[in-house]
């Protein structure tokens, strides 16, 4: 039998809930004030905590901090006066699982305490995943491709086969797939390593901002230009300098940036000294350079000069068997950011996240684990706090549904969908109004509008 702890100075609130949750089936421990709670839950050691706010000695919220410090996977309930936003903010920002206005609501309370146990039963359930890093070096660390399938172990090789020397690499593939990633592994795993790696995204700069950006200027070479400034290549020395987005740059820039790599040697804007480069040039695009050739747009000697190495960087759906790894290295980045402990992933959240296409990789695949993370209320990954757009998992369309019928309102449509996800979750109002991102009350109002039931 479940042991719950309920902290509530008021005597007939606190006999309402243990009247409610006893004839429930969970055994139900009473305490009048906040002090006493903690006592109680030291020594019964609870498998819940409802605690009120407003109590002699100690509030609610010095509870909630207490028993999350000390036994941070027992979920926290706190109970509200109606409409307290601050309060209810607050009790969330450190940690309560859910907030229960009063007065006291039978059901809502019997759904809340049973969606609150079954998180522990699934944090129990679950094997932690995340585990201590191997011990290397700081950067390569922070800069670590993540994966075990074929395409990138084969990346890794490459990696350590230039990283070696000081060829120039061109870096292929869509926005989202971590060039900027490999770049900066390159250069850390190597003899590059102790030098600069200087970054540029051409993409972001006018022509005449680019060149001054990469070859610097001197002092009244242009208006507005105060000064003598360095430019990327300067800077970067002999380390390495990423040209992000390298189709982006304009045909005078490319005659220029070839005249560089051939010469190795440049000048910077109005100026007749001539400065010699040594660093390494790393160039990463998401388009087709060779389709740009064709095109006229970008220029063929200039083309084969930068792609000496390269590496052919695959989408996310083309490797979906390193979701898991990623998703676990995201955990324990993401966690660390936001300080939470999501340490644990739920049952089927893998297979979900592998049915979807994922247009933006693993850029992509990091924001939806980070909104995850935010959401979650417990130590473990649950597939209900993942929100992904339905019309990018693969295969599935979701007009399908429509197109197939007679056309119908609104309103049918919205019926259809609520009585959907309210089976699927077999009628848990907190987690279908959580799936469909819309408030308990405003989704007991609609159950009442389409008169709709459980089956």
């Amino acid at each position: 039998m479940e042991k719950i702890l309920v902290i509530e100075d008021d005597k007939i609130t606190r006999r309402l809930i243990k009247e409610i949750l006893s004839r429930t089936g969970y055994d139900v421990i009473e305490a009048e004030d906040g002090a006493k709670g903690l006592e109680a839950f030291k020594s019964e050691k609870p498998d819940l905590v409802i605690t009120d706010y407003q109590m002699p000695v100690m509030n609610g919220l010095r509870v909630l901090s207490e028993v999350r410090s000390g036994s941070p996977n027992v979920p926290v309930i706190m109970l509200t006066g109606f409409g307290d936003i601050a309060l209810t903010i607050k009790s969330i920002q450190i940690g309560a699982f859910d907030f229960l206005e009063k007065p006291i609501n039978a059901p809502q309370l019997k759904e809340i305490v049973t969606s609150a146990l079954n998180s522990v039963q699934s944090s129990k359930k679950h094997e932690d995943v995340l585990k201590e890093g191997i011990s290397i070096d700081k950067k390569i660390q922070e800069n670590i491709l993540i994966g075990k399938s074929p395409q990138i172990k084969e990346i890794f090789k490459n990696i350590g086969r230039v990283s070696l020397n000081k060829v120039n690499v061109l870096i292929e593939g869509e926005s989202g797939t971590g060039k900027e990633l490999i770049a900066r592994l390159i250069h850390y795993s190597g003899i590059t390593r102790d030098k600069p790696l200087v970054v540029v995204n051409c993409s972001a700069l006018t022509e005449t901002l680019l060149e001054s950006e990469l070859f610097g200027h001197e002092k009244g070479s242009f208006t507005g230009s105060l000064k003598t400034k360095k430019g990327k290549f300067e800077m970067a020395e002999d380390g390495t300098i990423f040209l992000d987005e390298i189709s982006e740059i304009n045909l005078n820039t490319q005659v220029k940036l070839l005249r560089v790599i051939q010469e190795l040697e440049f000048e910077r804007v109005g100026g007749e000294t001539t400065i010699p480069m040594q660093a390494r040039i790393i160039a990463a695009t998401n388009k087709k350079l060779e389709k740009l050739i064709e095109e006229g747009k970008f220029r063929e000697d200039l083309y084969y000069r930068l792609k000496v190495f390269t590496v052919q960087l695959p989408p996310l759906r083309e490797r979906k068997d390193d979701i898991k790894d990623l998703t676990v290295h995201f955990l324990t980045k993401l966690n660390k950011r936001f300080n939470k402990n999501v340490s644990k992933i739920g049952d089927g959240v893998i297979e979900f996240l592998q049915q979807h296409y994922w247009p933006g990789n693993v850029r992509e695949l990091e924001n939806t684990i980070m909104q995850a993370i935010v959401m979650s209320k417990n130590d473990v990954l649950e597939v209900d706090n993942i929100k992904i757009n339905p019309r990018d998992i693969e295969g599935v369309n979701t007009m399908d549904t429509f197109e197939a019928g007679p056309l119908r309102s609104l309103a049918e449509i919205e019926k259809e969908y609520i009585k959907h996800v309210l089976d699927e979750v077999k009628w848990n109002k907190i987690e279908a109004s959580r799936i469909l991102e819309i408030t308990r009350p405003t989704l007991n109002a609609k159950i009442e509008k389409y008169k709709l039931e459980q089956e």
